[in-house]
């Protein structure tokens, strides 16, 4: 190979001697001399490894982790970062416009609130990993709240985890039978989930209708029992220390086992600044959690504590983390959003696995149906089904799911759940209305898309 061929540069050589593409490039010009600083001696093979891969597994040290990070994020990978901007921002500008939004007692409402929105994304991400769509979470959510109040009411009495089972099953029947119409009849997951949206509207009008305890359309939740504590209680200062401190024990317990364990096995492992760091991070922010939660944030008399639905949805998180992450379940969700065929190819089980996918997707809405009757105290007939689902769909993909399949964790549901929350919690702060908070979300999930979709294609062209 000769310096006055350039035309060679992109030959087999220059491809499959890559030793040489130093010395064999031409006289450095203006171009070559920009791309060369750029470069420097970053372009090694474990250069490019640390930006291929999770920083923590290659790097070596902190500083590395960090120079890894940025260059992920100049190449496009830049995970969780937008949303959290974003979140900041939006904490930021309803501060300055209500001095309110960050005491105390607002700060807890607004988690309340997005307990909801995240437990109906938890479900909406497993059919966004396998690039379907499942449009009815929200009215799988109510009936299966309406079924566990109705059982629970004076009219039947039923012990309230005996009810709760019955109404959690009955969504998680709904969704096997949407799985099978879809895998068995190879329908579209959009026209089978629309028309579940539709019908099972008309199926909670009916359980109301059939059901004799509905005052004016309205099931109440006894105001004593586990499902009306579940938002409405609250730990006590010490449960709220004591929750954490064996959360972050176990946590870091995990983390440094595992880490030595690889070690031990020759494989790739953080270095043990960065486990450090991150056990820190994640104890300092639920410490701050608790330190809110426990102030006073009572107007006639004294409340305190974290509510229970709190850490049970970041229990809820962890689990469908370690689900979708260390089974084989899990990674055969992956497989197959990723290539249905290459999964098939490879002896996945495409078709129960699918199933698997919207039966846990229903069963997650049915929790999330939980959650908003408990916070009510009730459930009414014009549970407005069809709008969740939106909610549930923007809180996956405002955090980081992809709607073309093949990625999306548990944690980008609660990121987004947190968001979207803030938003409607900040605008009826300052006096907007509905349809303001609506567009306002509706913005907030274009946004969210578009700078998504720039930075995956930002990265897809370096």
């Amino acid at each position: 190979m000769t310096n006055d061929q350039p035309g060679n540069a992109d030959g087999p050589t220059a491809g499959t001697e890559t030793k040489s593409e130093p010395s064999a490039a031409p006289p450095a010009d203006e171009h070559h001399e920009t791309r060369r600083e750029e470069l420097h001696d970053e372009e090694t093979p474990a250069a490019v490894a640390l930006v291929s891969v999770a920083p923590e597994i290659l790097a070596d040290s902190l500083g590395e982790y960090v120079k890894a990070w940025v260059k992920r994020i100049r190449s496009g990978e830049s995970g969780a970062l937008p949303i959290i901007l974003g979140l900041i921002l939006i904490v930021v500008i309803f501060q300055v416009q209500k001095s309110t939004f960050l005491s105390a007692g607002n700060i807890v409402n607004l988690l309340v609130q997005a307990a909801f929105f995240v437990t109906l994304g938890l479900g909406e991400t497993f059919a966004l990993i396998l690039s379907e769509i499942d449009l009815s979470v929200g009215f799988v959510a109510g009936i299966g709240a309406t079924i566990t109040l109705a059982l629970v009411s004076p009219s039947y009495g039923w012990p309230w985890w005996a009810a709760a089972i019955v109404g959690l099953l009955a969504c998680a029947a709904l969704g096997a039978l949407q799985g099978v119409l879809i895998t068995r009849l190879h329908l579209p997951s959009f026209v089978v989930t629309l028309a579940s949206l539709l019908g099972l509207g008309g199926v909670l009008i009916f359980l109301f209708d059939s059901f004799h305890g509905a005052v004016g359309g309205v099931i109440s939740l006894p105001t004593s029992g586990p499902l009306y504590n579940l938002v409405n209680g609250n730990m006590s200062v010490a449960a709220s220390w004591i929750v954490l401190v064996v959360a972050v024990g176990l946590y870091a317990l995990v983390s440094i086992t595992r880490n030595l364990r690889r070690r031990t096995r020759h494989l790739s492992a953080p270095p043990l600044s960065i486990t450090v760091l991150t056990i820190v991070v994640a104890g300092a922010a639920g410490a701050l959690l608790v330190i809110v939660c426990n102030l006073n944030r009572g107007n006639l008399a004294p409340l305190s504590g974290v509510p229970w639905v709190l850490p049970l949805v970041l229990l809820l998180v962890v689990l469908w983390t370690l689900l979708l992450t260390k089974t084989r379940t899990g990674r055969y969700m992956y497989a197959i959003g990723a290539s249905p065929e290459a999964a098939r190819r490879a002896g996945i089980r495409v078709q129960w696995i699918r199933t698997v996918a919207f039966i846990l997707s229903a069963f997650t809405a049915g929790l999330g149906g939980l959650v908003f009757a408990s916070r009510l105290g009730s459930i009414s007939v014009g549970y407005d089904g069809s709008t969740y689902v939106l909610y549930a769909i923007a809180a996956a993909v405002i955090g980081g799911a992809s709607l073309f399949g093949g990625y999306g964790k548990a944690v980008h549901a609660l990121l987004g759940g947190v968001l979207i929350a803030a938003v409607v919690n900040g605008l009826a702060l300052i006096g907007v209305s509905t349809a303001g908070e609506e567009i306002a979300t509706a913005l907030v999930l274009l946004a969210a898309v578009t700078v998504d979709s720039l930075v995956r294609r930002r990265g897809s062209t370096t």
